[in-house]
């Protein structure tokens, strides 16, 4: 198989199609992409799904193609930066200069964040490390869907569907 597409629920995209669903958060993230790659043996991932903008300019359907994680944090051991994985080789994932940061972390955003980021998410970051390792080629879309703050949970409900139509538009031109 060539290509996957990937988002962590349906509520995320109605009306599109071979979309496979990891669930919510890293973990889910990474033992599904694990599975499909296992099967099928693909040679590109494609991630669509919302996330919060914590830029309140930056709206609509944007590409990620910088990935760290938020909540990774061990600052207290050995002078680490805060989303550096400790003895690990990669902690920040870049595919291209062009595209914008996704942090990843397993809590819902509805404050500021401590790490240089332009969207925050739940599971950017573990398919595109696993992209990384198994040299598979990359590419997220997300939709903002809030903004990261006290308003996030009501935006998130009323807005998680309508980025799907946004990315229909672009889905003929991912095919391979």
């Amino acid at each position: 198989m060539g290509q996957i597409f990937i988002a962590a629920l349906k509520e995320e995209t109605p009306n599109l199609k071979h979309f496979h669903y990891s669930g919510v958060g890293k973990i889910n993230a990474t033992i599904k992409i694990m599975e499909l790659i296992s099967k099928f043996q693909p040679n590109e991932i494609i991630n669509y799904g919302t996330a919060g903008s914590t830029n309140q300019n930056l709206s609509g359907l944007v590409e990620c193609t910088k990935f760290v994680q938020r909540d990774m944090d061990a600052r207290g051991l050995m002078n680490f930066k805060l989303g550096e994985t400790p003895f690990d080789t990669i902690s920040k994932i870049t595919y291209s200069n062009e595209g914008y940061i996704c942090a990843s972390g397993d809590s819902f955003v509805q404050s500021s964040v401590e790490i240089d980021c332009d969207i925050v998410d739940m599971e950017a970051y573990s398919f595109a490390k696993v992209c990384k390792l198994y040299n598979i080629r990359f590419k997220c879309f997300k939709y903002i869907s809030d903004y990261a703050n006290e308003n996030s949970n009501n935006d998130w409900i009323d807005n998680c569907s309508k980025g799907a139509k946004l990315f229909s538009e672009i889905y003929p031109q991912l095919k391979i």
